[in-house]
């Protein structure tokens, strides 16, 4: 039977390394690409801050062949449609027929996504759709997966630099979702099944940033400013590459 050839919109995060497992367990789907958007004016995955080298190493232990787009800083709508538009395009040519995503609840971000992925005649997967975020990160520890909070909202800034474990979990607010699914914080997964040897890093500069948040956007990043105050805090961690 011919695959379904894909590609994976990869953030670097837990919900991406999740999303990846599963579809890795999957014999119909061929994973062509792990697709990233790269904040060209800093060289860093889009929103998370993480610097491309770490973003490179997943890529080198995961196996997969590593296709990025490179975005202005804070793009504007147009001008992110337009870009995504021309390499889904580019990968339409190559044979690629879906795109799979880490998306879990948000019904708006899902409907933009199939919508503009069929303007080019493509298809969305969504391996984690619905899934209860608990039994999700339950999950994710379960199978040995690791990692680190690289970004958070501000008033959550306590939590960046540390790596997700169940005693981590018991001291999130209850208000906040346990997979960071409305924006309250982004990772970086340096271990577990998909990657053939653990990333190693070290924890850098802890860093405080303010955002005026876009009107619209897309970028599965960016689309958490959407739903922020006009003047946006964000703490960071400077994850270094230790892999010499």
């Amino acid at each position: 039977m011919e695959k379904i050839k894909c590609i994976f919109n990869w953030s670097g995060g837990k919900d991406s390394a999740l999303a990846l497992y599963h579809c890795l367990q999957n014999p119909e789907l061929e994973i062509k690409y792990l697709v990233t958007s790269i904040n060209d004016a800093v060289n860093r995955i889009s929103m998370h801050g993480v610097r491309h080298e770490l973003l490179l190493q997943q890529a080198k232990e995961i196996g997969i062949p590593l296709y990025e787009i490179r975005l202005p800083e804070m793009p504007d709508m147009s001008t992110y449609d337009n870009i995504m538009r021309n390499h889904l395009e580019k990968l339409k040519a190559e044979g690629v027929t879906h795109s799979i995503f880490g998306d879990i609840f948000l019904e708006d971000l899902k409907k933009y996504r199939e919508d503009k992925l069929a303007e080019v005649g493509l298809k969305a997967i969504f391996p984690l759709w619905k899934g209860e975020t608990t039994l999700l990160i339950n999950e994710f520890l379960e199978l040995g997966f690791k990692t680190v909070i690289a970004c958070t909202q501000e008033r959550l800034g306590f939590l960046v630099g540390e790596e997700i474990d169940r005693n981590l979990i018991a001291t999130f607010p209850k208000d906040i979702d346990v997979c960071g699914e409305n924006g309250e914080f982004h990772t970086f997964a340096f271990d577990g099944p998909i990657f053939k040897n653990p990333i190693k890093y070290l924890l850098g500069e802890k860093i405080y940033k303010a955002y005026a948040a876009p009107k619209n956007t897309d970028d599965s990043c960016l689309q958490d400013f959407a739903k922020q105050p006009v003047n946006l805090g964000f703490w960071y961690i400077d994850l270094l590459s230790s892999n010499n």
